[in-house]
C-alpha cells in the first residue's frame, strides 16, 4: 500500500470523490500543513491553526497509480482559487498536494506543468506542492461525513 495527502477545499467532498476509485483502500479525513497540534474542526475553521482540510488516501499502486489520484484530484476541484472552493474561503480551503517521497513531488510538479500548458484553466494554478508532515484525524463525525448522509457532494 502507499499514501497519498490531498487538500482542495470541503474535506467532504474530497474523501468522497477518492473513496470510490478502484484500487483506494482507504480514505481519512483531517487537518495537515499547519502548526497547531492535534487541531479541533473549530480551531482549523478559525484559519488560524495553518492547517488544510485534507484527505489522506491509502491505496494499491498495482490498481490504481499516483498520477491517476493526481487527475482525480485536479478534476474534483478548481486549482486556480486562492484559499477558496466553491463558498468556502479561508487558508483551510487551500488546493495542495502534500507528497510522501521525491516521485510524488516530481508526479505533482509534472502535472501542475502539463495543465498549465494545456490551457484547460483559463487562470493560473495555485495548488501548493508541499512536503507531508503531520496529519491529525478529523473527528469521527466528519469521516466518510457525505456517505453517511446518503449525500454524493457538498453543498456547491
Amino acid at each position: 500500500m502507499a499514501k497519498a495527502t490531498f487538500a482542495a477545499g470541503c474535506f467532504w467532498g474530497v474523501e468522497e470523490a477518492f473513496r470510490h476509485i478502484k484500487g483506494v483502500t482507504s480514505t481519512t479525513v483531517g487537518y495537515t500543513g499547519g502548526t497547531t497540534k492535534d487541531p479541533t474542526y473549530k480551531q482549523v475553521c478559525t484559519g488560524s491553526t495553518g492547517h488544510a482540510e485534507a484527505v489522506e488516501v491509502e491505496f494499491d499502486p498495482a490498481q490504481v497509480s499516483y498520477r491517476e489520484l493526481l487527475a482525480a484530484f485536479f478534476q474534483n476541484h478548481n486549482p486556480t482559487t486562492l484559499n477558496s472552493q466553491g463558498p468556502d474561503f479561508g487558508t483551510q480551503y487551500r488546493s495542495a498536494i502534500f507528497y510522501h517521497d521525491a516521485e510524488q513531488e516530481a508526479a505533482a510538479r509534472e502535472s501542475i506543468a502539463a495543465l498549465e500548458k494545456s490551457g484547460i484553466f483559463k487562470r493560473p494554478i495555485v495548488t501548493q506542492v508541499l512536503p507531508a508532515g503531520p496529519f491529525y484525524r478529523a473527528e469521527e463525525y466528519h469521516q466518510q461525513y457525505l456517505a453517511k448522509r446518503g449525500a454524493a457532494s457538498c453543498h456547491y
